[in-house]
């Protein structure tokens, strides 16, 4: 028997995030369970506990439109939690028509990527304390058509919510690989997968996105429950231990496209996202006080 992890699991009340947490709670897991509102956090929390009325599942909630509330978030998880073994970076959402975060920032880059990589470097060091520890971000296929346009992270130009959308999935993967570097030799692992194209509610702001993806979703898409199941496999298995700086598709190892392995388009990721979500200064602060 495995011992038991606390795992923080983002967009938890529906789709991979909820399955995801649903089945690490029927493992024994401590699961702080991320939920956008109260209402749906509390909704997901009482069906995880009608099937497995023994689950450790708490709520935490965040708007990740909001890097402020990011912020709160992690400070609550650090504060309430002696321990995090597993952070699962699964929400995600896309926009059809582009819009604007209260920051300022195309919505579908910033709650894709911008939110993930602010609550992971906030938590990095209550991780690196819970050796061995795991980061475990959704990404998805939909990168291998995108690649970054370092002078439009924003989507000014021509948005099309699947090239946005594909652009922060390859995000995930950048992120992921320059992670693992910097946690070599820390006990602590980062692995990034594509779920499958799974029915989820991803999406469900938009009216005319919704309309489209159920159709899709109706054709092709495989259940929650089985798109789960990768995420569910690098957060737990013992046979991934160790294992950092992956891409796995049916929790497997695979190859992701030349642009996600770009080490080079990947640090420059790194800085740029750390000047967007406030970890240092702003480039115009920094030449103010030059």
């Amino acid at each position: 028997m495995q011992p038991k992890k606390t795992i923080l699991v983002t967009g938890a009340t529906s789709g991979i995030g909820f399955e995801a947490a649903r089945a690490m709670a029927g493992m024994g897991h401590r699961v702080l369970l991320h939920g956008r509102t109260e209402a749906r956090g509390r909704s997901a929390i009482e069906a995880i506990k009608r099937e497995v009325p023994s689950a450790d599942v708490s709520l935490v909630c965040a708007d990740f439109s909001s890097l402020a509330h990011v912020r709160r978030l992690a400070e609550e998880v650090a504060t309430r939690h002696p321990r995090l073994d597993v952070l699962l970076n699964n929400a995600g959402s896309a926009w059809f028509m582009r819009t604007l975060t209260r920051d300022g920032y195309e919505s579908t880059f910033a709650v894709n990527h911008l939110a993930p990589f602010l609550l992971t470097c906030l938590l990095l060091e209550r991780l690196k304390a819970s050796a061995p520890a795991r980061i475990v971000t959704v990404a998805s296929a939909a990168h291998r058509r995108a690649e970054l346009d370092f002078d439009d992270l924003m989507n000014v130009k021509d948005y099309k919510v699947m090239h946005a959308y594909g652009r922060s999935k390859l995000a995930n993967i950048l992120f992921t690989r320059a992670l693992a570097r910097r946690l070599a030799g820390t006990g602590v692992t980062a692995n990034a997968l594509h779920p499958g194209v799974v029915r989820t509610h991803i999406g469900q702001r938009n009216f005319l996105a919704r309309i489209v993806g159920q159709l899709v979703m109706l054709a092709i898409a495989v259940p929650a429950t089985e798109g789960a199941k990768t995420s569910i496999y690098l957060a737990t298995s013992p046979e991934v231990e160790g294992q950092s700086g992956g891409y796995y598709k049916d929790s497997r190892l695979t190859t992701p496209t030349q642009a996600a392995q770009d080490d080079a388009a990947a640090e420059r990721l790194w800085e740029e996202s750390e000047h967007l979500t406030g970890l240092v200064a702003p480039r115009a602060a920094i030449q103010e006080e030059m």
